[in-house]
């Protein structure tokens, strides 16, 4: 008997099937969606096109005498320090925080939780009204430090580094936490059978495994820092040298020197830019 006819063959082979499915798929994936594909590039030119007019009409040829400036070096002297330190508070205070989240179980977790994410959508002009009620000369907590202490944190360069911190920490706090609640605790769980205490935990183990969210949270933390305005102008006001941070400078002189404004904002767009590809590891899966 012929067993080679079409009656006797026997079903296709998984490797048939599935090359006729992939060779389906490509088909499918072949024809573009417009109806898709024209809002994502004009959602694409919305986003870019602003970044290219700053770039298209900054004054390359003066750039670097403007950038020499007296009171461009001050605003950035100002950002740069005011930042840093904002970082350092956030560090002290955040990480702590986030380890709490995430190792602690206790009443009120996620209303905690909420809380301390509550800066990120909150308008930075209502943060710094919340500060002048809280920390300013009358506010809850700020007649106690300035009777007590006479400390005032209002239109200083101190208030400028609270209300940076206010608005910087939640993301070290999201960035630490998500680390944590992805590290093996068998680990720390080791170390405390071996006698290790809490501390020594944290400090030996916990922490050099997590180091990698702690420094991309301080770096997004720092960079929030950077360009914060609203909370700042509002909480701090706006001194040259004492609290005129770079986006108030740019601010300012998008009134009466535009150019220097462009100027400005370059050196804050430089700065996002390199945030971005150094972290570009942590939020672009490989394909």
């Amino acid at each position: 008997m012929d067993f080679s006819t079409p009656e006797h063959a026997g079903p296709p082979g998984p490797s048939a099937g599935s090359g006729g499915r992939r060779a389906a798929g490509r088909g499918v994936a072949g024809r573009l969606p417009w109806m898709l594909v024209l809002p994502a590039v004009a959602g694409l030119v919305f986003l870019v096109l602003p970044l290219a007019g700053l770039l298209i009409r900054a004054p390359w040829p003066t750039l670097l005498e403007r950038l020499a400036e007296p009171h461009v070096l001050e605003a950035l002297r100002l950002s740069l320090v005011c930042a840093t330190v904002a970082t350092a508070c956030c560090l002290l205070l955040g990480v702590p925080l986030a380890w709490l989240l995430a190792r602690v179980e206790f009443p009120g977790r996620r209303l905690v939780r909420a809380l301390v994410t509550v800066p990120l959508v909150l308008p930075p002009v209502v943060g710094g009204v919340a500060l002048l009620l809280v920390l300013g000369r009358r506010g809850l907590v700020g007649q106690w430090l300035e009777s007590s202490f006479g400390v005032t944190l209002p239109f200083t360069t101190a208030g400028v580094i609270v209300a940076e911190a206010f608005v910087a920490m939640p993301f070290l706090v999201i960035s630490v936490e998500g680390a944590l609640r992805g590290a093996d605790q068998r680990f720390e769980e080791a170390a405390a059978t071996l006698g290790a205490s809490r501390w020594t935990v944290f400090r030996r183990v916990t922490l050099p495994m997590v180091m990698p969210g702690v420094v991309a949270g301080a770096v997004l933390c720092w960079a929030r820092a950077l360009g914060e305005f609203g909370a700042t102008i509002t909480f701090a006001g706006n001194f040259p040298g004492t609290t005129r941070t770079m986006p108030l400078a740019v601010y300012l002189a998008l009134e009466t020197e535009p150019e220097a404004a462009i100027v400005l904002s370059l050196v804050l767009l430089a700065v996002s830019v390199i945030i971005l590809a150094s972290l570009r590891d942590r939020w672009v899966s490989a394909a």
